[in-house]
């Protein structure tokens, strides 16, 4: 299993508070049937200055704690961007990155709406070679109560990716129930676990996935595992027909 959204590297956001808790998530994830993780701390200017070079640092140097430990787990470096109308501008100079340098690019919004500028940018990083990806839509207020919204990034194309939790009820029955309307119709594309720690934000991915089989089926828990195998490796994702 291959989880694209994840804040395991150490001290450099409101995820993994050292790198004890760092190992600790690692050995969860391994326990969840996770064999590769893309780390995406947050890349919030002025807030959570985590630019290319820390990230790659860093995961460098957790993949080496990890081994010597002999745990089976493999990172990636990757961000997690707070959408900005400078986005361009941090991607020229060279300080966000694409997930493992793939030709996707994890995108934030706030959670409360979608900033107006959210299509021209969409276009301007596709005329990069950057595709990106919107992460947790289900819970953005302003999506929630308008999905075209989301339908227009995806037809201008963007991709999503929704987070485990919501799909398990961690963020309340209302994110639980557009997660599965957003499954069902064709709107997301990713399921990841935006773990943070392995207390109150942890994986959920297993559980999340046997919901989905139930619920959908395995063809379905099928593409979730394809298209995050192919963000991973920089191959297509595919649209999910439920």
């Amino acid at each position: 299993m291959i989880d694209i959204h994840n804040h395991i590297l150490p001290e450099m956001d409101d995820g993994a508070e050292n790198i004890q808790e760092s190992i600790e998530m690692a050995r969860k994830a391994v326990e969840q049937g996770i064999t590769n993780i893309i780390a995406t701390p947050h890349y919030y200017k002025g807030k959570y200055d985590n630019d290319k070079e820390k990230v790659e640092g860093q995961t460098t140097k957790l993949n080496q704690v990890l081994s010597d430990l002999e745990i089976p787990l493999k990172v990636w470096p990757g961000q997690e961007i707070r959408i900005s109308d400078e986005l361009l501008k941090e991607y020229d100079n060279n300080n966000v990155m694409a997930l493992n340098g793939s030709k996707y690019m994890l995108l934030e919004l706030p959670s409360s709406h979608v900033p107006r500028y959210t299509e021209r940018l969409i276009f301007d990083l596709q005329m990069k070679g950057i595709t990106p990806i919107i992460a947790h839509p289900e819970r953005n207020m302003e999506i929630m109560k308008n999905p075209h919204l989301l339908e227009e990034l995806i037809w201008k194309g963007a991709y999503s990716q929704i987070t485990a939790g919501s799909i398990t009820g961690k963020f309340g029955w209302r994110t639980k129930r557009f997660s599965k309307y957003l499954i069902h119709s064709g709107l997301t594309h990713l399921i990841a676990s935006d773990a943070h720690n392995i207390g109150n934000r942890g994986f959920q991915m297993r559980e999340a996935y046997e919901l989905v089989e139930k619920n959908m089926g395995q063809e379905v828990v099928d593409a979730f595992h394809v298209n995050s195998e192919n963000v991973l490796y920089g191959m297509k994702v595919k649209e999910l027909f439920v």
